[in-house]
């Protein structure tokens, strides 16, 4: 579960961490209330779960009222990357003369949480990562025993941080980790932490993402999901219990299991189709969740085709097939073309079942990506 960035600020700032002060804004005129309060220079930031939230023109610096009005009336209600924004928040402008990254997360190779530290701030991390790996430093956790005060103090130094700063650098990173666990989370950063000319050390950004298995033994966290939903969709995956990632695409994918949504992603990718959606169904899904996952994509306005894919482990192909008819059956006229392929269990017995009239049908994933595709193509051209 990916949390705001104003529900993360809230969440930091009650743990001590130094964030700038800030109102949430649904409405211009909300907006304008809370720079007055705040005053200038403010920053009005869209509250989306997306990256790159600056280049794409979701986040501005007002010096005025009238610069204030003019970037809350165009950032909400913007599409960003697919998202409408629906809030911004509004937070006082710091003075900075400095950018670091500070973040916690798991490192899935060594199986240990992973403190990462660089001085190349409020920029991509990832391209950091991959640019000029050495530019990261990094401190592995045993969760057996905890974070030790000298890790935290360590890897800042190992990072190069100014010596004048380091302490509450390395402050901020304890905390973080302390957040990381206590929360159950899976990744927990800043980026950036910002430095200012009076040698403050601000958190000037959020990201706080939470296992959702975990909800049961964090009520706050929670109660916070819904609210974090970006859209409709999301919030209707969350109640089918779906694991759902909306993309930019027009091929809507359903499968059961993560590595087989995976690579029917990358098969729509390689035809030269664009995926719309990640949408594992789970295994053994009923007649009523098939329907369901159906019900989500035909929603979702960018998808222009469909493509199923089913292999029948616990899953039964028959099962599957009677979901598939259900929800087709519901409509009087299919929005999109669905193109099945059954394998596995009772992937006969399925076939048998499925209605033909209201779906098309492929005995290999290739092929059937390969009219998907094609499907989507035809509606855009």
């Amino acid at each position: 579960m990916k949390l705001h960035e104003y529900q993360a600020k809230s969440i930091f700032a009650d743990a001590g961490i130094p964030v700038p002060d800030s109102r949430l804004a649904t409405t211009v005129e909300e907006a304008l209330d809370a720079v007055d309060e705040i005053g200038y220079p403010a920053a009005i930031k869209a509250q989306v779960h997306v990256g790159g939230r600056g280049k794409a023109g979701g986040i501005e610096i007002a010096t005025d009222r009238e610069e204030a009005e003019e970037y809350a009336e165009r950032i909400l209600g913007m599409d960003l990357k697919g998202y409408t924004v629906e809030k911004v928040l509004v937070e006082s402008g710091v003075d900075f003369v400095d950018e670091l990254y500070v973040g916690v997360t798991m490192d899935r190779g060594e199986g240990e949480p992973v403190l990462m530290v660089s001085t190349e701030g409020g920029v991509d991390i990832e391209e950091v990562a991959a640019e000029n790996p050495d530019a990261i430093a990094r401190e592995h956790v045993d969760p057996a025993f905890g974070l030790h005060p000298y890790q935290a103090r360590k890897v800042v130094y190992e990072a190069g941080v100014d010596a004048d700063v380091a302490l509450d650098v390395a402050s901020i990173l304890s905390t973080l980790y302390d957040l990381y666990e206590d929360s159950d989370a899976s990744e927990i950063e800043v980026n950036p932490v910002m430095i200012t000319s009076d040698r403050d050390v601000i958190a000037a950004d959020a990201v706080m993402n939470v296992d959702e298995d975990a909800l049961f033994r964090q009520p706050e966290l929670a109660e916070m999901a819904e609210e974090s939903y970006e859209d409709d969709l999301e919030r209707k995956a969350g109640e089918y219990g779906f694991d759902y990632v909306r993309l930019s695409g027009n091929v809507g994918i359903i499968g059961n299991g993560a590595g087989l949504v995976m690579t029917t992603l990358d098969l729509v990718d390689y035809y030269g189709g664009k995926p719309a959606n990640f949408l594992d169904i789970g295994g053994g899904a009923k007649a009523d969740r098939v329907a369901n996952a159906l019900d989500m994509v035909f929603s979702d306005p960018n998808v222009d085709s469909v493509v199923f894919n089913i292999f029948g482990g616990i899953t039964r192909g028959d099962e599957v097939a009677k979901g598939i008819n259900e929800a087709l059956e519901q409509f009087d006229e299919i929005p999109k073309k669905v193109v099945v392929r059954l394998a596995g269990t009772n992937a006969e017995e399925g076939m048998e079942i499925l209605n033909t009239e209201l779906v098309e049908v492929e005995e290999t994933l290739e092929d059937a990506v390969q009219r998907a595709v094609a499907n989507a193509e035809e509606v855009t051209q």
